[in-house]
């Protein structure tokens, strides 16, 4: 079963996964260690996140503190990178893809 940070790398940046620890971006053809990104508790990572969903066509709004929405899909946390991240997920979690495909 894939974690939280799992679903947001592989299906919203489009990493893969390299090997245990480490993911890799082909974009950017760099290798990201899988300890090192925490977009719950790095606004850095998580606006990762908001720009490649703007890429894709969301439109991001947000209070600046708790609460991040893209599109009609709100979410909120303790921080605004929580928010962002749990928003994220939100959009994502789509189980009914068979995780053998990712």
């Amino acid at each position: 079963m894939m974690n939280k940070i799992e679903i947001l790398a592989r299906r919203i940046l489009g990493w893969k996964l390299n090997r245990w620890d480490r993911w890799y971006d082909y974009e950017k053809e760099v290798f990201i260690p899988i300890s090192e990104f925490q977009p719950e508790d790095n606004l850095e990572h998580a606006i990762l996140l908001v720009e490649r969903l703007k890429e894709l066509g969301f439109v991001y709004k947000t209070n600046g503190t708790t609460k991040a929405c893209f599109d009609d899909v709100c979410e909120t946390g303790e921080t605004l990178a929580q928010a962002i991240t749990n928003a994220a997920f939100s959009i994502a979690d789509n189980r009914s893809i068979d995780e053998g495909w990712l």
